[in-house]
């Protein structure tokens, strides 16, 4: 009994302890909870805020616009010289005229730059394969070579911003120097608003080899933009640009949201200057730097040049 006597109160004594570890390290856990969060609320009073980013584009702005430069901004090489590839498949010209569409676009794409030169010799070969030519015949082999040769060239990237515009509520325009038909079948199959783009004299119809004014190119599609923004009422402090040449600069310092797409080396120069919003769509770590588009796209350019080539010589 004497030794059930003296364990009885050593266990009630034990237990008595437990509680009251229990109920101390409970008391210490709601001290500590409560001093963290004076820590927490005192921590964050001192950090400075954050600096507010406005939602852009803004949803339900009837008068803010995006306007996009097409080759090399929307699509992976120039329009043109695909639009010649599919001609030329139609038989609407010779080998030679192949050759020389073929190494302007290889140039294009390696510099990543438009030569005025080049460009200037493409619109010319252009307008004269197409005199004479209906514009509703151009128009439906359009769509064909759109599917052939432009459909997979679009970059993903660039359409995504378009697509936040149209969702935003906002109209968005291409502004290229690709023929007008040319562009406007390209902005109706990603499905935005429409094109601003050079435009080839017709009459009752048909091409004359003739241009409407001049190439839309540089300084005329900063007036295009400007004169579309003043018909339909848009602000242009609140529109967006975007373009990958530094030959677009004009149009890009014309509104509010200039963006740089790719861009050359002396666009980026120029954004980097004025803090312009830049994107790179294109791979690899030498096109991000000096502007070369990716191995695999030029890849394939030589690989479809050489499969012309080997055809012309089995045909010979």
């Amino acid at each position: 009994m004497a030794a059930m006597g003296w364990l009885t109160p050593r266990r009630r004594s034990a237990t008595a302890r437990s509680v009251l570890a229990g109920e101390a390290a409970a008391e210490a856990a709601r001290k500590t909870s409560q001093q963290l969060e004076l820590e927490r609320e005192a921590a964050a009073r001192a950090e400075p805020a954050e600096p507010s980013v406005p939602e852009f584009p803004v949803v339900g702005d009837a008068e803010a616009a995006a306007f996009f430069d097409l080759d090399n901004t929307v699509m992976q090489g120039a329009a043109i010289f695909h639009f010649g590839r599919g001609l030329y498949k139609r038989k609407f010209f010779q080998r030679r005229e192949l050759a020389r569409f073929a190494w302007q676009q290889a140039w294009f794409r390696l510099a990543g730059v438009e030569d005025p030169e080049h460009m200037q010799d493409a619109r010319d070969s252009a307008l004269s394969i197409v005199k004479g030519h209906r514009v509703s015949e151009l128009m439906s082999i359009g769509e064909e070579i759109y599917d052939e040769y432009m459909a997979d060239r679009i970059w993903p990237g660039t359409r995504a911003l378009a697509q936040a515009h149209l969702d935003a509520g906002q109209k968005v325009w291409l502004v290229t120097a690709a023929p007008v038909e040319t562009a406007t079948i390209i902005a109706r199959r990603l499905g935005l608003t429409g094109a601003l783009g050079t435009v080839a004299e017709s009459v009752d119809g048909v091409y004359t080899g003739k241009l409407v004014g001049e190439p839309l190119h540089g300084p005329a599609k900063a007036e295009a933009v400007r004169a579309l923004a003043a018909a339909e009422g848009l602000d242009l402090n609140r529109c967006a640009a975007y373009s990958d040449s530094h030959n677009d600069i004009p149009m890009l310092s014309l509104v509010g949201h200039p963006y740089a797409i790719n861009p050359d080396t002396k666009l980026r120069k120029h954004a980097k200057a004025r803090e312009w919003r830049l994107r790179d769509y294109r791979t690899g770590r030498k096109a991000a730097k000096v502007g070369i588009p990716a191995a695999a796209g030029v890849g394939a350019l030589a690989g479809g040049t050489a499969a012309a080539v080997a055809l012309h010589r089995r045909r010979r």
